[in-house]
C-alpha cells in the first residue's frame, strides 16, 4: 500500500549513451531537483535499461539527493518502462536509501515507490511515495 510522500523532482537527462545493440541497452545521466521531507535538495543519477523481447524496458540505477546543509541522500533502484511517442520514456519502480542523516534518517527503514517520466525533450519528472 502506498504510504507518505517522499520526494518528488524535476531535472533533465544529460547524457545518453548506447551500452549494446542487441539487445538494446541504454545508459542515461541526469540531475534534477526537488524536495524529500520536505527539505529541499538538487540530485543526480545514472541508469541503464534494456529492451526486453515484449518491447518493455527494465533498468537499475543509482543516484544521490544532496541538500542545502550537506546532508546526503544515496538511492538504488530498479523498475518496469515503456517507450512513448517521440522517445518519451515512463518507468515505475523501487528506491532503496541510505543516508547517515538524523534528519533524513526514516529513509533507511522505507522503500520508495516511484513514478519517473522523461519527455521526449529530455526533461524529467519524479515522484516517490513510501510504500508500507
Amino acid at each position: 500500500m502506498l504510504g507518505e510522500w517522499i520526494a518528488e523532482g524535476r531535472g533533465k537527462r544529460i547524457v545518453r549513451r548506447t551500452l549494446s545493440s542487441n539487445p538494446l541497452k541504454v545508459e542515461v545521466s541526469f540531475e534534477d531537483g526537488g524536495k524529500i521531507l520536505g527539505v529541499d535538495y538538487s540530485g543526480f543519477g545514472t541508469y541503464w535499461s534494456e529492451v526486453r523481447p515484449d518491447g518493455t524496458l527494465y533498468g537499475e540505477g543509482d543516484g544521490a539527493y544532496l541538500t542545502a546543509d550537506g546532508e546526503m541522500v544515496a538511492w538504488h533502484g530498479s523498475g518496469l518502462g515503456q517507450l512513448k511517442a517521440g522517445g518519451a520514456v515512463s518507468y515505475r519502480g523501487m528506491l532503496y536509501f541510505r543516508t547517515a542523516s538524523q534528519k533524513l534518517a526514516r529513509l533507511n527503514t522505507v522503500g520508495g515507490v516511484f513514478e519517473y517520466d522523461v519527455a521526449a525533450d529530455g526533461t524529467t519528472q519524479a515522484k516517490t511515495w513510501e510504500w508500507k
